[in-house]
């Protein structure tokens, strides 16, 4: 059998040969650059699709990687690349699904186009809860995978092989007599380690981040415990799960020996839920001495938690990590259920600082209706937390979440679901007029940038090695804050006051 995995905006085809191969799979992610990696030219690897190839080499599958995402093709690029190829099953999906998925429509409208044969299957968070509305709307995709791919993609390519019918393999959407149907929900995958990572799928490519050095990304759990109602974590993963603390280690261990990855990206919303598990990690990691550089996110209260063990975090590797601050109001904090405080916000910035490990506070704008005081306060907050970095971002309903039901009688502003990314406001607010809005989210970031303190840790931070971390996130960042300007005044189409429409009636 062969594999064809196309990522979110690159093409390159690397082949396989295994033994008993009887189809040809193509696993796409279709071109889809974010603007940071677009102007820092850097790309990470696609962990989502090379975990499912891992499996599917080790069934004895020939596996292809098209990444598009590596050279940002378009389109019709994708389109014909695949065409030339014209396997027998083609696998489509991205880590940020929501806003992918017009793209994934658009390919597999043009391979459908031009040849019948080709079976057409797609996963992801989006398609696991959108699965009837994607097969009523696109007869092109055949099936869905919903929830995690490991195992249901290796059950549905059996079923493609043996020409047997689908309806037993769980967690799986089609159509029967043209209707959209779903199976019973699949069973977590208990043990995480059961299915391998397909690394040998990165050659070709030089992925890197963090300033062109050699990354990847990885991921020692799966899930988070916490009911954050704008966050899908827990619903799609349904229970946090991690990886043996050893056999993360050991893989790290050969991808920096075999490969020359120097810098680990890590995929979890929070790794360290299990402070015992995350310990054992990182001791277990320390005893290799490995010189790697670390980069993740984590919640501020397990920051405080772990206090007694931060000198593992920095012996590790950990370089800097992402803490969502969120909101200055802990009414709001409280409403949304986020389970933080303040005072623990500001005191794990000071823990991390005091072990030399940068701190990224994101804030998101949109939980309330804001006024210019709103913003004020947020201004205040986040100086007075005097953060490493800072990214700010806009609330993103998905249907799916608890907020969703929360603000679906609100109108919005962008129908333009490509946009759907956190960087670009969707709801429409009450008392701030959109080009206020984001002005006044540019004004922060710039003015908390700027900072006196800020800017001398970035040019005279004792430490080199972060010195030349934050002058190359500041770099990304310079560029990043002039492209969005322009984008949002230039390009980005707004409803005007004059249409309405409302959260509820975008989807279905």
């Amino acid at each position: 059998m062969l594999i064809y995995f196309v990522i979110q905006s690159t093409l390159y085809m690397f082949e396989l040969s295994t033994k008993n191969s009887h189809m040809k799979i193509l696993i796409i992610n279709p071109p889809h650059l974010s603007i940071g990696s677009r102007m820092a030219n850097e790309h990470l690897p696609p962990l989502g699709l090379l975990s499912i190839g891992g499996p599917l080499i080790d069934a004895g599958h020939e596996v292809k990687l098209l990444d598009a995402d590596y050279y940002n093709y378009k389109i019709d690029r994708v389109v014909q690349l695949i065409l030339e190829d014209n396997p027998d099953v083609i696998l489509l999906g991205h880590s940020g699904s929501t806003s992918a998925q017009p793209i994934i429509n658009e390919i597999t409208k043009g391979v459908r186009q031009q040849n019948e044969h080709i079976q057409i299957i797609i996963g992801g968070v989006f398609p696991t809860y959108h699965w009837k509305e994607i097969l009523e709307d696109n007869p092109q995709i055949d099936y869905v995978v919903c929830g995690e791919g490991e195992e249901i993609v290796l059950n549905l390519i059996e079923a493609l092989e043996n020409k047997t019918y689908p309806e037993p393999i769980k967690g799986l959407a089609f159509r029967i007599n043209g209707i959209p149907y779903k199976t019973a929900p699949a069973p977590n995958i208990q043990n995480l380690d059961d299915f391998r990572v397909g690394w040998e799928l990165m050659k070709g490519y030089n992925y890197t981040y963090w300033g062109k050095r050699k990354a990847v990304v990885i991921q020692f759990s799966r899930g988070c415990p916490y009911p954050c109602t704008y966050c899908g974590q827990s619903l799609f993963w349904k229970k946090w799960r991690h990886r043996s603390a050893q056999s993360l280690a050991d893989e790290m261990e050969m991808l920096h020996k075999e490969y020359g990855v120097l810098v680990f990206n890590f995929a979890d919303e929070n790794p360290s839920s299990n402070p015992k598990a995350w310990r054992e990690f990182l001791e277990a990691l320390v005893a290799k001495n490995l010189k790697l550089i670390l980069v993740g996110s984590i919640r501020a209260d397990n920051i405080v938690r772990d206090a007694d063990f931060l000198h593992l975090y920095k012996k590790a590797g950990f370089e800097r990590f992402l803490l969502g601050i969120e909101n200055y109001d802990e009414v709001v904090l409280e409403k949304i259920k986020k389970a933080g405080t303040i005072s623990k916000d500001k005191e794990a910035i000071q823990l991390l600082r005091k072990h030399n490990i940068l701190s990224m506070a994101t804030y998101v704008v949109g939980f309330g209706e804001e006024r210019t005081r709103d913003f004020y306060n947020s201004w205040k907050q986040l100086v007075s937390y005097d953060p490493d970095q800072i990214q700010l971002l806009y609330v993103t309903p998905h249907k799916w979440t608890p907020y969703f039901d929360e603000v679906k009688e609100k109108e919005i502003i962008l129908t333009d679901q490509r946009k759907w990314d956190y960087k670009h406001q969707v709801i429409k607010t009450q008392y701030l007029k959109p080009w206020k809005v984001i002005l006044y989210v540019k004004l922060i970031e710039i003015s908390v940038q700027l900072r006196p303190k800020a800017l001398k840790r970035l040019f005279f931070h004792k430490e080199a090695r972060l010195r030349s971390a934050m002058r190359w996130y500041t770099n990304i960042g310079r560029r990043v804050w002039f492209w969005e300007l322009y984008q949002f005044f230039f390009v980005t189409k707004l409803l005007r006051s004059s249409e309405k429409v409302k959260m509820k009636d975008f989807w279905k």
